[in-house]
């Protein structure tokens, strides 16, 4: 019990670390940028925000804290990326250092809108300009309100989604020490998750695609379970895509909310791994109870209707968390963004084994040696082994 409850406090450290790399007391807002040529910049990401955090009163550099609001804000926030950046990693400046814009991702501009209408018009505008699609990031545990930010420009940058990118940012600590205040923060966001997606759906939107992560992905489950109950489960037929990457969800409650929710009539995947050390700690803290982000029984959840796709064998570029495969491993990112260009109504549940074959052999490079990417639908089991 001793060794065990080492080995926790290690997992805990090492949360810690990573959550706290690059950053400086979570500032979105650097004190100072350098002026470089337009030509460093790849990209400039217009980042929708409905968040329940409180605004940052101690340092407004962080533009929204930890702390719980009991009304959602909106804001948007403009986000340069350099084009030095390389596929999954967030290059942000570290400690006191000046914002780079050749080098770093950088704040350019915070917008803030001073209701839900006024934002419902503003992101509904964009979506209306960009194609008619909008994608839902939801953030994880130990997360502050710029690691959200950022890590959906990455995603949005890395993929090439067509559409409008929308954050979901609860209030989390950003504290590894936070877990069971992030867990009751996810909890007391449901209703405004629901209304947020509600209010999107009233936009010209065709397709709503969403990705959670972590904790997130239980905050995500509650929001589309209550939809369920009041009758309107996909708001309409515009829910698309939903991809629950690294589920910090107890494995039957998943099952129970997947009941409730009903079979999804649109690709719903669920994304794991067995070497996921964040959700190690999260089992321990919960009595050690299985999560559904390292579950070994992959056909148990594609009975519910979602697909799994086991990413072990996959490296991560977390220091060894093994927790953000989705989005730092290049060659999965790449995967993800095959499947997002195209509009969730048009795309099929069965994956296509011409794609993945290719996808399967990068891996394998990836990683070096032999690999296997193991992908169960509700329908079959397929393996793709590849060569280092």
């Amino acid at each position: 019990m001793i060794e065990r409850s080492k080995s926790v406090l290690g997992l805990a450290f090492a949360l810690a670390l990573a959550g706290c790399a690059g950053q400086n007391a979570h500032d979105l807002l650097n004190r100072t940028t350098v002026a470089v040529p337009a030509s460093d910049i790849a990209a400039t990401h217009e980042i929708f925000v409905a968040t329940t955090r409180k605004p940052a009163t101690k340092d407004p550099r962080q533009v929204f804290d930890g702390d719980r609001s009991l009304t959602a804000s909106y804001a948007r926030v403009d986000i340069t990326v350099p084009k030095v950046h390389q596929v999954g990693a967030i290059e942000r400046a570290s400690g006191s250092a000046d914002s780079n814009p050749a080098k770093q991702f950088t704040t350019t501009d915070v917008v803030h809108y001073g209701d839900a209408q006024q934002f419902a018009k503003a992101v509904g505008a964009d979506i209306s300009m960009r194609g008619d699609r909008a994608l839902v990031f939801v953030h994880g545990f130990n997360n502050g309100f710029d690691d959200g930010v950022y890590r959906l420009t990455q995603i949005a940058h890395d993929t090439k989604y067509p559409g409008t990118p929308v954050l979901f940012s609860w209030a989390s600590s950003a504290k590894a020490t936070g877990y069971i205040y992030d867990k009751d923060s996810a909890t007391a966001a449901r209703d405004d998750l629901e209304a947020t997606l509600r209010m999107l759906a009233r936009t010209k939107v065709k397709s709503i695609d969403i990705i959670a992560h972590s904790m997130g992905t239980w905050l995500t489950m509650e929001a589309l379970r209550q939809l369920a109950i009041t009758g309107d489960r996909d708001l309409g037929g515009k829910i698309g895509y939903v991809i629950l990457a690294s589920p910090d969800i107890d494995v039957d409650i998943f099952k129970k909310q997947m009941i409730r929710y009903g079979k999804p009539d649109k690709p719903f995947a669920v994304l794991l791994s067995g070497d996921d050390r964040a959700l190690k700690l999260s089992s321990f803290i919960s009595g050690d109870k299985p999560r559904v982000g390292d579950y070994g029984n992959a056909a148990d959840l594609a009975n519910y209707g979602v697909t799994v796709v086991d990413l072990t064998q996959a490296k991560g570029g977390d220091g060894g968390l093994n927790h953000a495969k989705f989005a730092d491993n290049p060659i999965l990112v790449q995967l993800l963004g095959n499947r997002l260009r195209t509009p969730a109504g048009l795309a099929s549940d069965e994956p296509n084994p011409a794609q993945l074959n290719n996808v399967g052999q990068g891996l394998g490079r990836a990683v070096g040696s032999a690999a296997e990417v193991i992908i169960t639908t509700p329908f079959k089991v397929l393996a793709i082994a590849t060569g280092g």
